[in-house]
């Protein structure tokens, strides 16, 4: 068997495509848009190369089979769209700084805990921002209960998160004050020890169960959504609503919207940014600090 060319030797059928779509949106909820052949054909050539497949209907045959578990989290992570930069969509941080975390800081001083999650973290750079403004604002925060989760359905994207080593052209787009936050070495840049402690890397699906029992009292998923289906967004927004605590905030993608005339009590806070309120006030209205 002769192997393939880097990419593959040609694009998949329509009929292969839709049976890819169709194992990618089972198993990771995520909809593959139509004229894709080519970033299928260039993305699972190289899983077929690996293998030493001649053609996608072998590789749909193993990626459909009880046996072909780990190769379906391959051909996901291959074909998940990992985009991000250390503070993207930076409006979300100056919220961060300006009105979420003050509040939150003096309930971790109080002796409460505070968790925050990053979900859909890709390789960890939005986790990694939001310690760093959490570091930049609290010299004590060593002493305060505060933990990130940080959680990708790609498991090389979470090794590389829990491994906190990025390009060095990466500190470009961090400001130069939290620079301070990111050692240069020679292969890159990498967070310090204090940051990398603050946040815990796990693999997740979120179509699947999700195993953290507690509430979070700010949510980030931004860009992740946009690539389900109408139908999953809307269940994947209660999911989170239901996740937050009183008071929490949710802050979601550019082009990504939670719908507020669904019966949600989530209200809008700013740019791609929503909150649950405090608490009903006994006339019934929501309370906010």
């Amino acid at each position: 068997m002769s192997p393939l060319p880097l990419g593959g030797a040609h694009a998949p059928s329509d009929a292969e495509l839709g049976t890819i779509a169709q194992v990618l949106y089972e198993h990771a909820g995520i909809v593959l848009a139509p004229g894709k052949a080519s970033m299928v054909q260039s993305r699972l050539g190289k899983r077929l190369r690996a293998l030493g497949l001649k053609d996608y209907a072998s590789y749909i045959k193993l990626v459909t089979s009880d046996e072909g578990q780990d190769e379906r989290r391959e051909m996901i992570s291959a074909l998940t769209t990992n985009v991000t930069n250390f503070f993207r969509e930076n409006h979300h941080f100056d919220t961060l700084r300006n009105t979420a975390l003050p509040p939150l800081l003096a309930k971790a001083r109080a002796g409460q805990k505070v968790r925050i999650w990053s979900a859909g973290c890709s390789n960890g750079q939005e986790a990694f921002t939001i310690a760093m403004v959490l570091a930049d604002m609290a010299q004590d925060l060593a002493k305060l209960d505060i933990r990130i989760l940080a959680t990708d359905i790609d498991p090389r994207m979470v090794a590389r998160g829990r491994e906190a080593l990025y390009d060095a052209a990466t500190l470009a787009t961090i400001p130069k004050p939290m620079q301070r936050f990111a050692q240069l070495e020679a292969g890159g840049v990498r967070i310090v020890p204090p940051l990398r402690a603050l946040v815990s890397f796990n693999e997740l699906n979120l179509h699947q169960n999700w195993p953290m029992k507690g509430k979070f009292d700010i949510i980030f998923c931004r860009n992740v959504v946009i690539y389900f289906s109408p139908e999953d967004q809307a269940k994947l927004w209660k999911r989170f609503e239901a996740q937050l605590a009183p008071g929490g905030w949710l802050f979601v993608g550019h082009s990504e919207r939670v719908p507020l005339d669904g019966g949600t009590a989530l209200t809008t806070a700013g740019i791609t940014t929503y909150r649950l309120p405090e608490a009903a006030s006994p006339n019934g209205g929501p309370k906010w600090h």
